[in-house]
């Protein structure tokens, strides 16, 4: 398989295009579809496998893969897409993407097994939040991209989590923003 795997990728990462440090990479459930393997270089790998050091520029790549033609690319470029979901160039290539159920079901069942393992979200004094909860923000908060300071005190309404669980989103001031949980507390 390697060496068709190596033909079809034409000694490329089939993600960022690089050409060393190759590898090949299961992709776990494959469901209807065999060829759940595609070649990929260290950089990715390893960013794939450890999300903590992911570098969301070098993910910027998955603009050309998510066209690709094979199954396990597009499954494993829309799951990349997924986790970056918090970045605005990343959610207006996931609005681009489209795929064929089969193909939708595969990346979601990595979003199920996921789930199970993420660890909660929680405020300041540790009290788990759930999407649609109200919080409150505990310090004064200079607000990047924009010019106003997010005030202690400020009820921030119908939240909702990310990827992260030391992240939450929320409105304020009009402006949907992230927000490190260590700055606020269940209301």
């Amino acid at each position: 398989m390697t060496t068709e795997l190596r033909q079809r990728c034409e000694n490329k990462c089939e993600l960022c295009g690089a050409g060393t440090e190759l590898v090949v990479f299961e992709l776990p459930y494959s469901g209807a579809h065999h060829d759940n393997e595609l070649m990929v270089c260290h950089t990715c790998h390893e960013q794939i496998m450890a999300p903590d050091k992911m570098d969301v520029n070098h993910w910027r790549c998955l603009n050309d893969s998510m066209w690709s033609t094979v199954p396990a690319v597009q499954v494993m470029a829309a799951r990349m897409l997924k986790r970056l979901e918090f970045e605005s160039w990343a959610q207006d290539l996931t609005d681009m993407l489209y795929l064929e159920d089969d193909l939708q079901a595969w990346v979601d069942a990595e979003t199920v097994n996921t789930q199970e393992q993420v660890a909660s979200t929680v405020d300041s004094n540790g009290a788990i939040l759930e999407a649609g909860d109200n919080v409150v923000i505990i310090k004064d908060l200079n607000v990047k991209g924009t010019s106003f300071v997010a005030k202690r005190g400020t009820t921030v309404r119908n939240i909702s989590l990310t990827n992260n669980p030391e992240h939450i989103e929320g409105r304020v001031n009009g402006t949907r923003i992230v927000i490190l949980t260590c700055f606020v507390k269940k209301s």
